[in-house]
């Protein structure tokens, strides 16, 4: 076979593998993101078929559903009717389904020699050479979490991989005989060694598409690592290459396998398995459940059409000046906090946004030499912010003071994990953090420091901000000139719909998490800012709209800020709901009586959404201390659940959604089509916060049905490994996307599979002519990954997107 043909068969396969994100900027992936372009439906059984994965949950959820009355007989049929089944109706269905017992769809129906060869020996081969690949992967890809690092790092991915098998001792104690010596005489090029393996395994070009999904699946996690690493390589105009390096690591070891232990019987075994085909017909209960599944979604879909049609509230109140504008993160998290901020104080008007606010930066902390990528992982990071504390004496010792603590911090972990010291650290110096232990324990102190003030006095946390200056750092530019600061408020305002009528405060307010003993603590913060808090975002935005100089600027471009506004840098804690004000200062000089009684009304909203949040936790004593013990508990698996139950996306005026309670579960993103000139903004939004919800949504849904292969399964069991992900256990392959406890609360699933319903209000011929432009986004809509809807100019949801471009009134 040629070279060429081979890559791109490689590519093909290599594609289908969604990225996933190491643990210090964990960001929402949908991991059926390659397969976007063919319909849910066929991605469904065509999973469950090669690897096994499951895309429903089992039939008796949906039993429960039925008898509870959320799914109706009207629901199934509307499901019925949109396939082609043999099914007569609701009722023949759900008869059918009371007889059913669930089958197992774990077991796939395509094998590889691994499977063929567990089959035939009883021993469990595929759990062995996953724990090998994974082990040496976790010693390659270690992000300084390791103190020895065994892999040759400096070397390629498969060339490191074969000198370490060359002389891993672990496969022939197990019974692979020879094994070292077969690896030593594959190639040393990838490509060529995975052309001897696929000679060694008699493996033809038909067969080669489905076999290399199959390898991949199998060792998902390290495979979605890889195949992050070339998705930040092809966002910044590099090549691809690194998963299909690892994908050759995996088609080796199976020819070596087979050279190692090679038997008649193995041997006719894996001829007989190669003659298996990817079943072309539909499994039955499969498609039943997927009728149930699609009967789930319009069932849903249904409620959320109905709070658009209850009659809306009418103020009969006097309107009540305007004291501040609030911009959240569209996070379903910040939508409790904004409908309790707005019920506690009239004066206040939120607004739903993007939570990096338009300003895509590279974020470099105080004492640091490189900086993190603050902006969704769909987009390329922009200008380069350096922290800093204003004094330059002042910044000169905050800077002195981290690097020595910092040092000081790799000394004693040396000192910990050393070979010898380790055992002095144990047992004398152990008992002296008797006292820390028990006050940790009893929640009197937090087991590690807030994230936030991590290193910093009182003092010096009041006084740090951020640089806008121009300036060299690493002998990169950083800051923003005038003319791109100019720009990025222009570009910001506009995208908010906020031109005119600016209140006394803006608050810009970002969105983080605190939790300790959580690897998974970034996937709690904000997504749109790459897996981080949205402080420094937050920090860039007010201090670039206070600028007077590019206010100036503004008012060239009709927009025109009030010299008494002033943009507060904000951060609301979601695990806590208490925000902070960042820079008060000018604010406080300007107008102290009317900040004041904004923080009042911050706490009181703050309060009433801890109230509301802790009904859904089961908190029954006081509610403000128990909410905010959860953030420090180490004992804690579920400090808070995180975006849990996301399912619609609301894009539209806030007036259509600011008196309606939607639970916590909806995306709410303030947009104004009518001030939209040429419909860029609507084309922004469907290609970046639409497509973003999606990837939520779809992997909150995933890790919810198919825990086992796209989650990441117990939490009280994980161990952070290489400092990029977790192992569930002491061994085993890379887990990906969220723990159980992330998505069930032992009794119930508090995240229900729900695929994504977005809301626009927007001309429907508009929202076409985006569909039309851009194929990613259309193949969301046509193929069932999403739910699309037209909301009218009555704020009723009017359409419903059935697919070409064709809509259907409701």
């Amino acid at each position: 076979m040629e070279n060429n043909t081979l890559i791109e068969i490689m590519r093909k396969a290599c594609k289908k593998i969604a990225p996933v994100w190491p643990l210090e900027n964990f960001v929402a992936v949908n991991p059926y993101f390659g397969y976007s372009d063919q319909k849910f439906e066929t991605v469904a059984h065509y999973l469950a078929s090669v690897a096994g994965i499951q895309t429903t949950l089992p039939v008796s959820f949906y039993q429960t559903k039925v008898k509870e009355g959320k799914i109706m007989l009207e629901d199934i049929e509307t499901a019925l009717a949109k396939k082609p089944t043999p099914i007569k109706n609701a009722k023949s269905l759900i008869n059918e389904l009371s007889k059913t017992v669930d089958v197992n769809q774990n077991a796939a129906s395509v094998n590889t020699l691994l499977d063929v060869a567990t089959q035939a020996t009883k021993k469990d081969w595929n759990s062995f050479v996953i724990s090998r690949v994974s082990a040496w992967a976790a010693s390659y890809f270690d992000n300084g979490q390791a103190s020895w690092v065994a892999a040759n790092k400096e070397a390629g991915i498969f060339m490191s991989w074969k000198e370490e098998a060359e002389v891993d001792c672990t496969p022939e104690i197990a019974g692979l005989k020879n094994f070292r010596k077969i690896v030593k005489a594959m190639p040393d090029d990838w490509l060529q060694a995975l052309q001897a393996a696929l000679q060694i395994l008699g493996l033809s070009q038909e067969e080669l598409d489905t076999y290399f999904q199959r390898l991949l699946i199998r060792v998902g996690g390290w495979s979605a690592y890889a195949a992050r690493l070339d998705w930040d390589s092809e966002l910044y105009g590099g090549k691809d290459g690194k998963l299909m390096e690892f994908l050759a690591i995996l088609a080796c070891w199976e020819a070596c396998f087979l050279k190692s232990i090679e038997t008649p019987q193995l041997q006719a075994n894996w001829m007989e398995a190669k003659k298996t085909k990817t079943p072309t017909g539909l499994n039955q209960q499969l498609t039943e459940k997927l009728i149930l599944q699609d009967a789930f979604d319009i069932a849903c879909q249904r409620e959320i059409i109905a709070k658009f049609k209850m009659p809306k509230v009418v103020d009969t109140k006097s309107k009540v000046q305007l004291k501040a504008q609030a911009i959240f993160c569209i996070d379903v998290r910040s939508e409790v906090f904004r409908r309790n901020l707005e019920l506690v104080d009239r004066g206040i008007e939120t607004i739903g946004f993007a939570g990096f606010f338009a300003f895509p930066i590279n974020f470099i902390p105080l004492a640091h030499e490189t900086g993190e990528a603050q902006c969704p992982v769909l987009l390329k990071t922009g200008p380069t912010i350096l922290e800093e504390i204003p004094d330059s004496e002042d910044n000169r010792k905050a800077y002195k003071s981290l690097l020595l603590r910092n040092e000081t911090k790799q000394i004693w972990k040396s000192f910990k994990s050393g070979a010898v010291s380790c055992f002095s650290f144990v047992s004398p110096v152990g008992l002296s953090y008797l006292p820390k232990l028990f006050t940790d324990a009893f929640g009197l102190t937090r087991p590690v420091p807030h994230p936030t003030n991590s290193g910093f006095t009182a003092s010096v946390l009041k006084q740090k901000t951020i640089s806008l200056q121009v300036s060299t750092h690493q002998h990169h530019t950083a800051g923003i000139p005038l003319e791109q600061r100019i720009q990025m408020a222009k570009n910001a305002l506009n995208a908010m719909s906020l031109t005119e009528n600016f209140a006394r405060f803006v608050l810009i307010v970002g969105h983080g998490s605190t939790t300790v003993n959580n690897p998974y603590a970034t996937g709690l913060d904000c997504g749109a800012c790459g897996g981080h808090t949205g402080e420094a975002n937050a920090k860039v935005a007010a201090a670039v709209l206070n600028d007077k100089l590019v206010r100036e600027k503004l008012k060239l471009e009709n927009i025109e800020i009030p010299d008494k506004t002033v943009f507060l840098a904000c951060l609301h804690d979601t695990t806590t709901d208490e925000i902070s004000i960042y820079n008060e200062e000018e604010a406080a000089r300007l107008h102290p009586e009317q900040l004041h009684d904004l923080k009042i009304s911050m706490g009181r909203a703050g309060h009433a959404t801890r109230t509301e949040r802790a009904l859904r936790m089961a908190v029954k004593s006081n509610v403000d201390s128990a909410i905010k013990a959860r953030s420090k508990d180490w004992s804690q698996v579920r400090p808070e659940w995180g975006l849990a139950g996301c399912s619609s996306f609301v894009v539209a005026p806030r007036e259509r959604t600011e008196h309606l309670d939607l639970g916590g579960q909806t995306f709410l993103h303030s947009y104004n089509w009518k001030k939209d000139q040429g419909f860029s903004i609507l084309e922004l939004i469907m290609t970046a916060p639409m497509v973003v919800t999606n990837w939520i949504n779809m992997q909150y849904y995933a890790s919810t049905v198919d825990n086992n292969h796209f989650g990441s399964g117990n939490k009280t069991l994980h161990n952070v490994t290489a400092g990029v992900g977790v192992l569930e256990g002491y061994s085993g392959d890379l887990r990906v996307g969220l723990p159980m406890q992330s998505v069930h609360d032992g009794e119930i699933y508090q995240h229900e599979p729900v695929k994504l319903n977005v809301i626009i209000e927007a001309p429907l011929q508009e929202m076409n002519a985006i569909l039309k432009k851009h194929e990613h986004v259309r193949n969301l809509c046509n193929n069932g990954w999403l739910h699309l809807l037209a909301m009218d100019e009555q704020g009723t949801v009017a359409h419903r997107y059935v697919g070409e471009f064709n809509w259907e009134k409701i």
